[in-house]
Parts: C-alpha cells; structure tokens; sequence
C-alpha cells in the first residue's frame, strides 16, 4: 500500500504528521504538533459510516445508570439558564433531551441518522435531520449546547465548533466528550485500542489539540477534565488467554461502568479513580466545559 497524507492535522492544522500504522485500510497519523491522532483522509461516500443502519430499537435505548448519570450532568447546566434553551448536538438514543426536558428546558436535537430523529420526533423533540450547519439556527440562541461523542466522527470539527460558538448566547456553555489522545490506553495499546476505528473516529483528540481548535473557533474560555479507562481492554490484549469468548470492549466498558453505580461506595471508587486519572492525565476520554464572550 502507497502511505499518503493528504490532511492536516484536524485539531492544529499542522500537515507531516507521524504515520503510526494501518487500520481498517485508514492510514493513521499522529501529529507532530499537538499529538493528536487522524486519518489520513477523510472518508469517502463509499467508506463512510452509514448512521441510518447504526441505530437500531436495540441501540435506541440506554442503560438505566447511564440515564441517572446524565440527569447528573444536566443537572450542572441549571446555573446557565437564560434563554431556557438547550441544544444536543447527535442525540442519538435522546437521553440529554429527555433528562433535560424533565428540568423543564425548552429542548432542540440536531442528528444526522434518519432513525433517531424520527424515533425523537415521535416522541415530541424539535429536532433536525443533517448538519448543524444546515440547521440555521438564529444567533446566540442556545443557553447550552451539547456534544456527547461528536466531535471525532466528524469531517470538518472547526466549522461545528465555529457554529456552536455563534449560536451560543454570551456566556453559554458548551460540553461535550470526546475519546483522548492521551489517555494510557493509547499509550499501552497504540492501534490495538478499539477507539481508533475509522471509518467512524477519523480523528482522537489530544488535550493540546482541543485547546488549539477551541480557541480558533472563538471560546476564549475552556477547562478539561480526562476520565475513564476499560481495564478489561488492556489485560485481554496482554493476557489473551483469560478471554473465554468473543471480547467486546464496548460491552466490558458498559458492564464495568454500571457496577461502578450500583452503590455509594462503588460510587466513590469510580469518583476516586476518574480524579487519579484527571490528575496524570491520562484518562481515555476528554470533557470539555467551554464559554463563549460575555
């Protein structure tokens, strides 16, 4: 295979970045600058992720825990009301607009999958089929945005970050989450790690890269917090023989994640491990709290 990168860097802009290997026919790249990781290219209509075929009844649900931590997290976005809006960018299965609409937020969904906005649209959202830079909506509209798993599945980052800083009112937040490219996962497992999987991550974010498009895209204000870790991933890739089955990371995450709920004390491991993480920084996701200019 002829090795070309054709792309800068998505996060700094900076081209020549690093080749690190193949994977899924993707070549991926680690940038020079910021440290953060992409495709070489961006996919075509051939290899692009079909998000009509991604979400199914199944995949249109959630775990209980996962509804109680994000009435936790909207619950955080009370201090920003003003305007009373909120809007959340690739709702998917529509918990942050259902959390968010039991505090009595005026709720708005932007999707891209024809499924999940006619499932929100059932269910009574205002919501929108397509790119939010087709979505019009007015100026400093939005006393919130969010973006939960966005932002390293899309093409072309800084002109939704771009778009999001001008329909945030002033002083709005943005929150979003996004998998690291610092995280010890990376570190350990390089392109072994489930998370980089092109065609549907084409870029993984370093803290660095973040900070760079962020404030190109006009938040002068922004703090990240890293968190997470899939242990299950790590010791199955170096001790294979302890898996009795077919490993899914995504299924062992979502498993070790709920047990960690169960109770207060499991509750305050999980808060414990998540501040170690935040601390050496080298949690495997990225949260991102960002204001706009008062």
């Amino acid at each position: 295979m002829n090795i070309t990168n054709d792309r800068p860097c998505p996060a700094c802009g900076l081209g020549n970045g690093r080749l690190e290997g193949v994977k899924n026919g993707f070549e991926i790249f680690v940038c020079r600058g910021c440290k953060s990781i992409y495709s070489g290219h961006i996919p075509s209509l051939s290899e692009a992720q079909d998000y009509d075929e991604y979400y199914t009844d199944e995949n249109l649900s959630v775990p209980d825990f996962i509804n109680i931590r994000v009435r936790e997290i909207v619950d955080g976005f009370a201090a920003f009301r003003e305007t009373n809006r909120l809007l959340d960018i690739g709702f998917g299965a529509g918990n942050i607009l259902e959390a968010a609409e039991e505090k009595e937020w005026e709720v708005y969904g932007q999707e891209v999958s024809k499924p999940a906005v006619e499932q929100a649209a059932e269910r009574g959202y205002k919501v929108f089929h397509g790119d939010l830079t087709e979505a019009a909506y007015p100026d400093n509209y939005f006393d919130v945005v969010t973006a939960s798993e966005i932002l390293e599945h899309l093409p072309n980052p800084e002109n939704v970050l771009s778009e999001i800083v001008r329909i945030l009112r002033p002083g709005g937040l943005f929150w979003g989450t996004t998998p690291s490219a610092g995280g010890l996962s990376f570190k350990l497992l390089k392109l072994k790690w489930s998370t980089i999987g092109p065609p549907e991550h084409t870029q993984l974010y370093s803290k660095k890269g973040l900070e760079i498009m962020l404030k190109k895209a006009g938040f002068p204000h922004f703090v990240f917090k890293t968190f997470g870790l899939n242990p299950n991933e790590i010791v199955n890739h170096f001790h294979p023989s302890r898996n009795t089955g077919n490993f899914n990371p995504g299924e062992t995450g979502y498993r070790l994640n709920e047990s960690l709920t169960k109770n207060p004390f499991r509750k305050m491991i999980k808060s414990g491990l998540n501040n170690t993480l935040n601390l050496l920084q080298i949690g495997d996701s990225l949260k991102i709290f960002a204001r706009t200019k008062k």
